[in-house]
């Protein structure tokens, strides 16, 4: 199996920020010379795949607007590539906007995914003594400073009546947790998809507890506030296509499966476990799920994560009534 590891250096934050550079600026030559540019950052995964159907050209042709596409790492050197003004949109999990939004980067919400509960958990060895939250107290627990799983814990720990601190918190991006996990210097881990499958099927990881009522673990779609302003049309065919590809892998979850492990790459087995507990949908942001982000960024707050508090209508889509 190929491991899938998308933590990344200073050196490749640097390199993959000097990459979007140029293309903000051959974008900005394409603008000067007629014609809109849709320039999209992603990371390995759905918008890989719509990328490779061309579906999104197709549709978009008609209005002139060219599409550029920028392979990323990871969800927080996307969002500096918004904020520097060098891609106009892109995907990410629930925590980087929080702190990105905290930094000043004028992001909007474009469009986000149904509830996934259970594509995030609370891993612990198969032979772990551990067999419930309650006995999570006093524990090393692995995970990653500031993201989504932070939030998580936070709020499992909330719900079975212990506190942040009865923890002891060990940070670590997920393919060293990964390794740390193996070698047995963490009694747990909090991870998501695919990594967590993938604990599952190589490392005989015993699931204790999904997120499942308790976080809803959504995905975002996010842009400027410029582009958003002036681009709603295109925007709105975007979250028609990435839906489309959430459409069609919920009816074709073997070919998905298939497609999906190659774009990752890893064994299909793993991306098959992914995909069996996934729930599929992508759509617009209301503001209750709003709400959802605010309650993120106020925790995130309180745990002095970020440096402010943060009001989420800030970020609301330019079309939010």
């Amino acid at each position: 199996m190929t491991s899938f590891k998308p933590s990344f250096t200073r050196r490749q934050i640097l390199a993959t920020g000097l990459a979007a550079t140029a293309l903000g600026a051959s974008s900005g030559v394409l603008a000067q010379q007629g014609g809109r540019v849709l320039r999209i950052g992603h990371q390995k995964g759905w918008l890989s795949i719509l990328k490779g159907r061309g579906t999104l050209e197709k549709r978009l042709a008609p209005l002139g607007v060219k599409v550029t596409w920028t392979e990323f790492t990871a969800g927080p050197v996307q969002l500096e590539a918004l904020n520097v003004g060098s891609i106009d949109f892109g995907d990410v999990g629930e925590a980087p906007p929080i702190f990105a939004q905290a930094a000043g980067a004028p992001l909007v919400y474009a469009g986000a995914t149904v509830p996934r509960p259970a594509l995030e958990a609370v891993i612990v060895p198969q032979g772990s003594s551990i067999r419930s939250v309650a006995d999570l107290k006093g524990k090393r627990v692995a995970y990653n400073k500031g993201s989504n799983v932070q939030y998580f814990l936070v709020k499992l720990l909330e719900k079975h009546g212990l506190k942040y601190g009865d923890v002891q918190s060990v940070f670590l991006a997920p393919a060293d947790a990964r390794a740390a996990f193996e070698r047995g210097a963490v009694d747990a881990w909090i991870i998501w998809d695919p990594f967590l499958a993938a604990a599952q099927k190589t490392l005989d990881a015993r699931l204790l507890v999904d997120a499942t009522g308790v976080v809803n673990n959504r995905a975002y779609y996010f842009t400027s506030r410029d582009f958003a302003t002036k681009n709603t049309d295109v925007l709105r065919i975007a979250i028609e296509e990435v839906n489309g590809i959430d459409t069609w892998a919920s009816k074709n979850k073997e070919a998905a499966a298939t497609e999906l492990s190659a774009v990752l790459g890893l064994d299909k087995a793993i991306t098959d476990l992914y995909l069996g507990r996934a729930r599929f949908g992508v759509g617009p942001v209301t503001p209750e799920i709003l709400a959802e982000q605010q309650q993120i960024a106020d925790t995130f707050f309180e745990l002095k994560l970020i440096p402010k508090k943060l009001n989420l209508r800030h970020a609301a889509p330019v079309d939010l009534g």
